[in-house]
């Protein structure tokens, strides 16, 4: 088994070189294993980190038949929280979109860890090469059939994998992106004026699903991880820091955004508190030469509409094919269409993303009057969209039901 001791040569080769072990890389070797199809997965940090950090996980339909397909469901299907809705809050009136009514499928709450044990423990298994503690520290030849990736192993030494193609799953802060922007590429970027502040919560479960909770004072989400641990957060400034947010205002604010007739928020212990950023971007084109981005390489969402992990999924099944296509049968027609196939379902979560987000958090003004201006807009459009039948159809589908690419 291969805990990220390299098992190939110093000149080595391999038909795909993968820069990242998170979803999308790891998916992206497995689907091209069960095609015939080998690759070297590269990841900076060691497998205990990439297994143990801790990051939310809503898995749409499509992610979970995924999984299933393609042999990697048991755990999830034994473990995961299966939800059929979420909860939607206005000032304390509680709404419930029903997945199952409106859509007939759900989600599992799954966090994005759980998928990557499952995920590397399936490639080790299959003897995949997964070279954990390596880091790539240049690419070159990528616009030639003959690429070559530069890394550094934990050591200190020095080597070059060649390939046939290479594709950067290295997350938002990118290497690989930067070879397609560099030129004439384009990373469009939207920053937001608000972010969230995180915690984690040794407690009863608040909820069985998901509350989206908005007031005037902002925005609050009510998520579970298991029986006894929950996460939660709370719109904030971007600027804040976890020193501004003791533990007395959390709870204040938790209620007084979160609470309603039938819900109260469960407390206990806080052990972890952190502040994240809203950003999105998105790079056009995703290719360039025989170098290929995806998932957060890529692009990124805010977390409101749940979509970065199951986007990078659908990116993967959009490339898989094409590179099966290149490497078995040297025919590159599906792969050059890589972006303009993929790109769509991009912009199509990027705006749902930013939807969810407009209306649900509160936005910093000028002056008072015009921040209740915007205040009373997007709660006027919230209501609208959850008290008909056909506002809360739309947002079902859209959180749920995006169907994947063919694999």
């Amino acid at each position: 088994m291969n805990m990220g001791i390299h098992s190939r040569s110093e000149s080595s080769h391999t038909p795909v070189a993968i820069v990242g072990a998170g979803p999308a890389g790891l998916m992206l070797s497995h689907l091209l294993h069960l095609q015939g199809v080998e690759s070297v997965v590269i990841e900076k940090q060691s497998r205990e980190e990439v297994e143990t950090t801790v990051r939310a996980g809503i898995l749409e339909q499509g992610t979970i038949n995924l999984l299933r397909k393609t042999g990697v469901g048991e755990r999830l299907d034994r473990e995961a929280e299966i939800d059929e809705g979420i909860s939607i809050s206005i000032a304390g009136e509680s709404h419930r979109i029903d997945f199952a009514k409106y859509t007939g499928k759900h989600v599992a709450v799954y966090p994005q860890h759980e998928v990557l044990i499952d995920l590397i423990a399936k490639r080790l298994s299959d003897s995949g090469e997964v070279w954990f503690n390596t880091e790539v520290t240049s690419i070159e030849d990528h616009e030639s059939d003959n690429p070559k990736v530069h890394y550094r192993t934990a050591d200190g030494s020095e080597s070059v994998l060649s390939a046939d193609y290479v594709v950067g799953a290295d997350g938002s802060n990118s290497l690989t992106r930067k070879l397609i922007t560099g030129e004439d590429g384009r990373r469009m970027k939207h920053e937001y004026p608000f972010a969230w502040f995180g915690m984690m919560v040794h407690a009863p479960q608040t909820a069985p699903e998901l509350i989206y909770a908005t007031h005037p004072e902002g925005f609050a989400l009510i998520s579970t991880r298991s029986e006894s641990v929950q996460r939660y957060y709370l719109q904030c400034n971007p600027n804040d820091t976890p020193g501004m947010w003791p533990d007395e205002r959390i709870w204040e604010q938790l209620h007084l955004r979160a609470d309603s007739d039938s819900v109260i928020v469960s407390e206990g212990e806080i052990t972890d508190k952190a502040v994240l950023r809203f950003r999105s971007a998105v790079t056009d084109p995703m290719q360039r030469g025989r170098l290929f981005i995806a998932g957060d390489a890529a692009h990124t969402v805010p977390p409101t509409g749940a979509k970065g992990l199951n986007l990078a999924m659908a990116d993967i099944c959009a490339l898989a094919p094409g590179l099966v296509q290149a490497v078995k049968k040297s025919q590159s027609s599906l792969l050059s269409t890589y972006t303009e196939r993929a790109l769509p379902r991009v912009w199509k979560t990027q705006h749902f993303s930013y939807w969810m987000s407009s209306m649900l958090h509160s936005v910093p003004a000028e002056d008072e009057l015009t921040s209740a201006f915007h205040t009373n807009r997007r709660l006027a459009e919230l209501s609208t969209v959850v008290s008909s039948d056909a506002g809360r159809q739309l947002l079902a589908q859209q959180y749920v039901v995006w169907d994947f690419p063919a694999i």
